[in-house]
């Protein structure tokens, strides 16, 4: 499944942080402390992806519930729910499920890393401020620490009134370019209990294929 986060990496290394901007670093950890600090989040986001050369453009919409380490995403006509053991990924299309231990997971990013994956594997520096639809937007740039990385680097816009994140541009070295833009956010609401479960009767009626 193609995750919510624009397919970034995250880099266990270490090395090179002494390049980062301290003014940056505070903008990131208030964004980190702020989100963490909520029950649970909503967010509803666009995603676009384009590469000029390869005359290829994409547009889709998303929505994403997350609490703790647990998660539930929509995107790309694919359902993914992470209920603190295992991943559920279903695949309308080919009427099939795919399950997965957590510890698979290790190493790769997952929405419930949506806002701390900088703290690995970056440098990060402030950059500009714009401001978009009357929000005022303040971006820091992060580069790979990794050479061998796919990723050129990475805009986060954040909007200082909330510290919550309103976009994030990805720029592949390939010249593609990913954009996922928050639409909708909303904290501490009232999840149905069944948010994080994944209901396996229900797809094995529908004739699902649930590969273990």
């Amino acid at each position: 499944m193609k995750k919510i986060i624009l397919a970034l990496l995250l880099i266990t290394g270490l090395s090179g942080m002494a390049q980062n901007d301290a003014k940056a670093k505070e903008l990131l950890d208030k964004v980190s402390n702020t989100i963490s600090s909520y029950d649970n989040i909503y967010i509803k986001f666009d995603y676009k992806l384009v590469n000029k050369e390869a005359g290829v453009e994409q547009d889709n919409k998303g929505d994403l519930s997350i609490s703790g380490e647990k998660y539930h995403v929509n995107f790309f006509g694919t359902t993914q729910i992470f209920d603190g053991k295992k991943t559920y990924t279903v695949i309308p299309e080919n009427e099939e499920v795919n399950i997965s231990d957590a510890e698979e997971e290790d190493g790769t990013l997952t929405p419930s890393k949506f806002y701390t994956f900088y703290k690995k594997g970056y440098t990060y520096r402030m950059g500009g401020e714009k401001t978009i639809h009357g929000k005022k937007i303040r971006f820091v740039k992060l580069t790979p620490i990794d050479s061998n990385s796919e990723i050129a680097g990475i805009l986060i816009g954040v909007e200082p009134k909330t510290n919550h994140i309103y976009t994030i541009i990805e720029n592949g070295k390939n010249g593609t370019q990913t954009i996922l833009t928050v639409t909708k956010f909303v904290a501490n609401q009232s999840l149905p209990a069944d948010t994080f479960r994944f209901n396996r009767k229900k797809y094995e009626d529908q004739g699902y294929i649930i590969n273990d």
